[in-house]
């Protein structure tokens, strides 16, 4: 199996847990958009240079490496690396910040509670989760990273 099918099936997956939460947004007052939305779903990067800011909230899965490791004796071992960005808005500096540790919170116990993404990926504890000190307001920025095990591919005789 692929990193590719993994980043899709977390999307899948993400999309799913966080479908009721809904993120303030930033609009231009005489737009007549929503103020609010689900946070987007990309796989890799975002679609543009200025997706960074215009496409907030959002959550980026980027793969960040694999492992192949067979030790003597011992079958092969695949894992793969994956970083998770989550980015909010508020004009409110509580509630941005909130709303980011909710959002990563809500995917850390998702994780947790079921272990196996699309009954081929298997979650490797720990999740390393940090929200970034800076102050970046009215953007509020964090991150998660964790490591999957990813069926192996066999050697063909």
């Amino acid at each position: 199996m692929t990193p590719l099918e993994l980043l899709d099936a977390l999307k899948v997956f993400i999309e799913e847990e966080t479908k009721d939460i809904f993120l303030p947004v930033r609009v231009d007052k005489d737009s007549g958009e929503s103020k609010e939305r689900r946070a987007n779903v990309y796989r890799m990067q975002l679609p543009t240079k200025d997706a960074e800011i215009q496409q907030i909230p959002y959550i980026l899965l980027q793969f960040l490496k694999q492992e192949d490791l067979q030790e003597a004796g011992q079958p092969t071992e695949s894992s793969c690396m994956i970083r998770i960005v989550v980015a909010t808005y508020s004009k409110n500096g509580e509630e941005g910040s909130l709303c980011l540790l909710n959002l990563l919170t809500r995917i850390r116990i998702a994780f947790l509670r079921k272990r196996i993404i699309a009954e081929r990926f298997l979650l490797n504890p720990p999740i390393e989760m940090i929200v970034y000190p800076d102050n970046t307001a009215p953007y509020y920025l964090g991150e998660m990273v964790c490591s999957w095990t990813m069926p192996v591919i066999e050697r063909e005789v």
